[in-house]
């Protein structure tokens, strides 16, 4: 089973890379250089990996996914999704790319995994502790997944009336919010315009043009930026600076 997914922070990453190892085939990143139409055609079921935003499939896989959808006709898909509390149908939207019909999904499921949202006082940072249970709960819902595959059980979480309704829900603000994230990208005056945050977009959103930090209004509002600069010195959406980053999963 191939298995692909986009992570913005890691907590994707974690996910994919459990599930492919147990499941075996190939586990890629979309940001990886591969030949991803030879690897679509040499498998006929596929796993997509990826976070939740506003309910919603991020900008970045979204435009993956149209990219290949001719390679992903008739395929068996298994959908998992990383979220923060809830996303609803975040699962399903994925389908939203194509049209009906367009392939199977076998299996959808949905984690929670530690916040990465760390511009928002709102959301608290997520302690080792409760991150640590996360991870737990999530190789456990792997293993649970993996039978079920193995054994022909069908679950799709996010299908379900109710699913969709807080999903659609949650999503009327997105289009929106996303449209205007790609311009709301706020550097300060402290930025050193070192390139960290340019080797790491996603996007190719940032270069630097006269020892200046400068964005060209395509974010997928991943935060890798907002969490790996080394001064804080970069914002998306929200404008003001990041009280603590996210680094990631705590280590084993």
């Amino acid at each position: 089973m191939l298995t692909i997914y986009f992570s913005g922070t890691g907590n994707t990453t974690f996910v994919a890379e459990l599930f492919s190892a147990r499941m075996g085939g190939n586990c890629l990143s979309i940001e990886d250089d591969a030949d991803f139409a030879a690897e679509f055609a040499a498998n006929d079921t596929i796993a997509f990996c990826y976070p939740i935003y506003g309910s919603r499939v991020p900008l970045i896989m979204r435009q993956f996914a149209a990219r290949h959808a001719d390679v992903l006709r008739g395929k068996e898909l298994v959908i998992l999704v990383t979220q923060l509390i809830f996303s609803g149908d975040g699962a399903r939207a994925f389908c939203d790319i194509f049209p009906k019909g367009h392939f199977n999904i076998i299996y959808a499921e949905h984690f929670i995994m530690p916040n990465n949202v760390s511009n928002l006082a709102i959301l608290p940072q997520t302690s080792e502790k409760s991150a640590r249970r996360q991870m737990r709960a999530a190789e456990s819902k792997i293993s649970r997944i993996c039978r079920n595959i193995d054994n022909g059980t069908t679950k799709r979480r996010g299908f379900s009336i109710f699913s969709r309704f807080l999903g659609a829900f949650q999503g009327i603000p997105w289009p929106a919010m996303e449209a205007k994230a790609m311009s709301r990208i706020n550097i300060f005056k402290n930025c050193t315009a070192c390139g960290l945050c340019v080797n790491a977009c996603p996007m190719k959103n940032l270069e630097i043009n006269d020892s200046n930090l400068i964005h060209k209004d395509s974010c997928t509002i991943c935060y890798r930026c907002v969490n790996l600069c080394p001064h804080r010195a970069i914002t998306v959406f929200f404008r003001t600076k990041p009280r603590w980053q996210y680094h990631g999963l705590p280590k084993k």
